[in-house]
């Protein structure tokens, strides 16, 4: 017969001494697992005469279902009592202080993006937008720009592997053309957004960086229109008033030179003259001067990609345009040299800037 008593005493006392689970279910597979020493007593029932298996194995199943229910009590005593240890190890102390925090901030080109869109939101523009991925009318075709244009050719613009005729915009032109293509005009527009050239990386070229363009669409449009835009803007960007300067016939640390862009007839650069002095730029005389952006007339071959002739009045569409890089206004107003800190992500550098 099976010493059940002696088994009942192993299992307790074993049960007892266990301080782990794993300990726990080490004891678990000595008595109940393939091997353990109940299982073997039930193997051994073939060797007892029949009239005493039937006793014999509802002794032994009494016993297992036993052992099992002293392994399950010792377990929920272990895991509680593991659960107490960790609570108390991982309580938290909510007297002492909290951690310091540093509050999020924008990068430098989204708050001049913001600062710039708010002034001419002001002044009545509306914000556009479109995406970065265009086509190539939208790019090249609709501006104006010709086929044998060196911009259109490889080394200058990431076109699309596959599709031909998609590209990454090579400037925000491509959102005139879409807005005049699919809005009615009068307009005033303004957008703001990454553009992308094959150029290569050094302290003022990247083949990533952001523009601003700003249009109009109204009859009677003139480059004065144009000039006396630009001035305000320029005042609002050195904190100077231009406008008024101009009007008392002052001198004015702001010029305007013919150029020539396929998109724009007559065409214009803007220069600001300019120095450095204490770390800050500022317009000055007797600076030197530096081209800050291009803008002009827009040309009519423009507005007849856009499907546009004239106002409802019946007077031919006119308007002007104009695109500044948001890097150089950045470079230029906090003296920063290097277009690549945009978008080294130095945390001393993006903290610095993110928080003027």
């Amino acid at each position: 017969m099976v010493d059940t008593e002696r088994l009942r005493k192993g299992v307790n006392s074993a049960v007892s001494q266990c301080t782990t689970l794993a300990e726990l279910s080490t004891v678990q597979v000595d008595f109940l697992g393939k091997k353990g020493i109940i299982t073997q007593e039930m193997k051994e029932l073939g060797n007892y005469p029949p009239e005493q298996r039937k006793e014999i194995g509802a002794v032994l199943n009494d016993l297992h279902d036993e052992i099992e229910l002293i392994i399950k009590a010792k377990r929920e005593a272990l895991e509680q009592s593991e659960l107490e240890q960790r609570l108390a190890k991982e309580r938290v102390d909510v007297t002492l202080s909290s951690r310091p925090e540093d509050r999020g901030h924008f990068h430098l080109l989204t708050q001049i993006s913001e600062e710039l869109l708010t002034y001419f939101k002001a002044m009545g523009f509306k914000v556009m937008s479109g995406p970065e991925l265009d086509t190539d009318f939208n790019n090249f075709e609709a501006l104006n720009i010709p086929k044998h244009h060196p911009a259109r050719q490889e080394q200058d613009t990431f076109y699309i592997s596959g599709a031909p005729d998609r590209l990454l915009r090579t400037h925000t032109s491509t959102i005139q053309i879409r807005t005049l293509s699919n809005h009615d005009v009068p307009i005033r527009a303004v957008s703001t957004g990454a553009v992308f050239r094959n150029d290569a990386v050094d302290a003022t070229h990247s083949p990533i960086f952001h523009q601003m363009e700003i249009f109009v669409v109204e009859p009677g449009i003139t480059t004065a229109h144009l000039k006396h835009c630009l001035l305000g803007f320029l005042g609002f960007l050195f904190k100077m008033d231009l406008v008024a300067m101009d009007n008392n016939n002052e001198p004015m640390p702001v010029r305007m030179r013919p150029s020539f862009f396929p998109f724009t007839e007559p065409s214009i650069e803007v220069d600001v003259c300019c120095s450095r002095k204490d770390g800050e730029l500022k317009l000055d005389l007797e600076g030197d001067w530096l081209e800050i952006l291009g803008c002009g007339m827009i040309h009519p071959n423009v507005f007849q990609n856009c499907g546009l002739s004239t106002f409802r009045d019946g007077t031919p569409v006119r308007g002007f345009a104009a695109g500044v890089g948001i890097e150089r206004i950045a470079m230029l107003r906090y003296g920063i040299t290097d277009i690549r800190h945009f978008y080294a992500g130095d945390m001393q550098w993006l903290n610095h800037y993110g928080k003027l």
